[in-house]
């Protein structure tokens, strides 16, 4: 796999002893590829990722792997904040919503599953923990968006997407939705339980991101955090 050389000066040790187990999918938001690999590489943004994917499919590594790249920034997942530690982040060249959120191409995709399936074999990253920024920071963040194809890469063997479950006569109550989603990993759920379900939905419901816990919302996050595969470990 072709791999061109972007060094960023913006990342620092991880924990001593702690293992890489997240695999964080972001997109760029910005107007061009080269302003966000201009801005991951700035100092003064003190922002970074691993690695960074054009939508032409041109792969760029920033930040190797055994150190910790700045990319998750005030975030949460299954008990942890220090997400940024543990985990390896990739950039997805793609203007978001903020300029002209679209699809992700063949090309993108493509070089995505083939450079996580090498991070997989890497690292124990368990399908439940292939997660969206929005996932770990819902309170702040969109990426990589209802867009993004999240079966595709669950079929090629990365991360994680739910059968479609028997159908609920009626949405969960509040309480259980809360409780699931903390089974799950989910944070920030006292702080603002819709957007958490916008989160939620966005990698998992895409084709409605409203914020509410309807049926079918209840009956796939139900499904989820039923499942004993590795769901909110850590």
């Amino acid at each position: 796999m072709t791999i061109i050389e972007r060094p960023s000066p913006n990342f620092n040790a991880r924990p001593e002893g702690q293992a890489v187990d997240i695999l964080l999918l972001h997109y760029t938001g910005m107007e061009s590829a080269e302003a966000a690999l201009a801005r991951m590489c700035d100092p003064a943004a003190e922002v970074s990722a691993h690695y960074c994917i054009d939508e032409d499919g041109a792969l760029y590594r920033l930040v190797p792997e055994a150190a910790r790249a700045w990319h998750a920034g005030r975030a949460f997942w299954a008990g942890a904040s220090d997400i940024n530690g543990r985990s390896i982040g990739i950039e997805l060249v793609n203007p978001g919503h903020a300029f002209g959120y679209r699809p992700f191409p063949e090309p993108q995709m493509a070089r995505l599953i083939a450079l996580a399936g090498e991070i997989l074999g890497r690292h124990p990253i368990p399908p439940a923990r292939v997660l969206g920024h929005s996932d770990v920071a819902p309170l702040r963040k969109e990426d990589p968006g209802e867009l993004f194809d999240w079966p595709r890469l669950a079929a090629a063997g990365i991360g994680l997407w739910p059968d479609d479950p028997a159908p609920l006569a009626e949405a969960p109550p509040e309480a259980e939705i809360h409780a699931a989603l903390a089974r799950f990993g989910y944070g920030y759920l006292d702080e603002d339980l819709p957007a958490v379900l916008r989160a939620f939905q966005r990698h998992f419901r895409p084709a409605a991101v409203t914020g509410e816990a309807d049926a079918e919302t209840g009956a796939r996050l139900l499904a989820l955090a039923g499942r004993g595969d590795g769901v909110g470990s850590g």
